[in-house]
């Protein structure tokens, strides 16, 4: 049950990226007004440090849901991505109490280093004999093991790049707010 919320909110998370991803450059391509990318930044102009904070905290309790209540060995891959993402939540928090804008700062090079890793997990996924593979080491499983599959495509590693991902965005958004 608490595996298919998560791939449900995972998929949730890649159409509303997909839509605003399409929007982007349906404007940029000159097809679209001007104004056609505002009404969506407008809706979460003010809120991006909240949705950053439940997105982490999502992200946290689900990869501990994981590996301590699903019993699911965590790969050395898994292991990278979570030090990017435990920390999050403990960030997002004091930035929301000292009421802070700067958090994009801390937070953004955190998220797009940990979407990386996601990515290259979720390829070794999907290609198992890529030149660089990550097989079992001590305790560890091999990064290529498929503990859940969703949709056709949701896998534990896109799951973890979704959240670094959606994090990117609203820290984007952040970042370029005039107020």
């Amino acid at each position: 049950m608490v595996i298919r919320n998560l791939s449900l909110l995972t998929f949730a998370s890649n159409f509303f990226l997909l839509l605003v991803f399409l929007s982007f450059f349906w404007n940029k391509l000159g097809k679209g007004k001007d104004t056609s990318w505002k009404p969506i930044l407008d809706k979460f102009r003010g809120k991006e440090t909240v949705f950053s904070l439940i997105v982490s905290i999502t992200a946290t309790l689900g990869s501990l849901y994981f590996s301590e209540v699903a019993d699911f060995t965590p790969c050395k891959l898994c292991w990278y991505q979570r030090i990017f993402m435990y920390p999050l939540p403990f960030i997002f928090a004091s930035a929301l109490i000292k009421k802070t804008k700067e958090v994009w700062n801390f937070v953004l090079p955190l998220s797009i280093v940990g979407a990386i890793i996601a990515a290259y997990h979720y390829y070794l996924q999907i290609n198992p004999d890529a030149l660089a593979p990550c097989s079992a080491i001590g305790f560890s499983v091999s990064c290529s093991d498929r503990f859940i599959t969703y949709f056709g495509y949701i896998t534990i590693p896109w799951m973890s790049l979704s959240a670094f991902l959606l994090i990117s965005f609203f820290m984007l958004i952040l970042k370029n707010n005039k107020n």
